[in-house]
């Protein structure tokens, strides 16, 4: 009901150029700015103006951006009202999020849902953040689980809801017979001259190490670049290097020890739960959103 076009022309104003834009969307450069033609055609306006070798969205475009964001949210609100006329959830109930979300968060969601609601057919897909968004916004996903970082929208976008669900606390870990592998914990910064197990590219985990050590105060020498955790700690358990590893993970029978991380700031990570504003009252959302937070009182201090 919405025109997506008017999602290229969002995307085109956070990205700020058309080829930034094209990547976002997973389209050409030549498809946005043909999109965008055709979508000022039919508004009667101008969109976007020449500057150099970039473009800049006209008044117009901002004023048709304004109401675009005020069009979805009115259209979720009626979809969800819609749905409630039913006699209860039921379809198709997509859940996005960063795999140790999925895994200790979303599994046990969905084991209750299947019991509780057997007409909700719940699909989990495995994404980092950022795309998570643009997948809720493809209208690819209803739920996702997210971290906030460089890649997320602010709070105040009028596109999202976004809540917080879990404040996740981050250890060291290291080798079992490792010198830092003391019960009692020990500072970030006694890590600061050991080698470092974390992925740059694609991965969540990076910016929230890098601030984490940061406020400890030192950069981590990282040597190699690895994601997902049963790799991450299998080079762990060889010496190879050591990592943060969010306590909600769980990991193999690898010779590692988790380490509490003692002092101030603790490094922890902030899962939330993102959904298009307007639709946490689709009675699919909000069953979801439900057994999601459900979920999350099992790893609340003191469960």
């Amino acid at each position: 009901m919405i025109d997506r076009r008017l999602h290229v022309l969002k995307t085109l104003a956070e990205h700020g150029t058309v080829t930034a834009a094209a990547a976002a969307l997973h389209l050409t450069p030549s498809a946005v700015s043909q999109q965008l033609r055709l979508l000022g055609r039919d508004l009667g306006v101008e969109l976007l103006r020449p500057e150099g070798r970039r473009v800049r969205l006209t008044p117009a475009a901002h004023i048709a951006l304004r109401h675009a964001d005020a069009l979805r949210l009115q259209w979720e609100a009626a979809r969800a009202e819609l749905a409630q006329q039913g006699a209860g959830p039921r379809g198709v109930l997509r859940l996005c999020g960063v795999s140790s979300a999925l895994a200790t968060l979303a599994a046990p969601a969905v084991a209750r849902l299947r019991t509780a609601h057997p007409l909700v057919e719940p699909l989990l897909v495995e994404e980092e953040s950022g795309e998570c968004y643009r997948l809720l916004l493809a209208e690819e996903a209803d739920v996702a689980l997210v971290l906030p970082g460089p890649d997320a929208p602010p709070v105040t976008d009028p596109r999202f809801e976004q809540t917080p669900l879990l404040t996740d606390h981050q250890d060291l870990l290291v080798p079992e017979c490792h010198r830092l592998a003391r019960p009692e914990g020990v500072p970030l910064g006694a890590a600061a001259e050991e080698a470092w197990i974390v992925k740059a590219r694609d991965n969540d985990t990076h910016p929230l190490v890098l601030a984490a050590c940061a406020a400890a105060g030192f950069t981590p020498r990282v040597v190699h670049q690895v994601k997902e955790w049963y790799a991450v700690s299998a080079l762990v358990a060889e010496g190879l290097g050591i990592c943060l590893v969010p306590r909600i993970v769980p990991l193999p029978r690898h010779a590692v020890t988790r380490v509490p991380v003692t002092g101030a700031p603790a490094p922890v990570r902030q899962l939330l739960t993102a959904v298009r504003r307007g639709s946490a009252e689709h009675p699919l959302v909000r069953t979801g959103l439900e057994a999601l937070r459900e979920a999350a009182s099992a790893h609340a201090p003191g469960a």
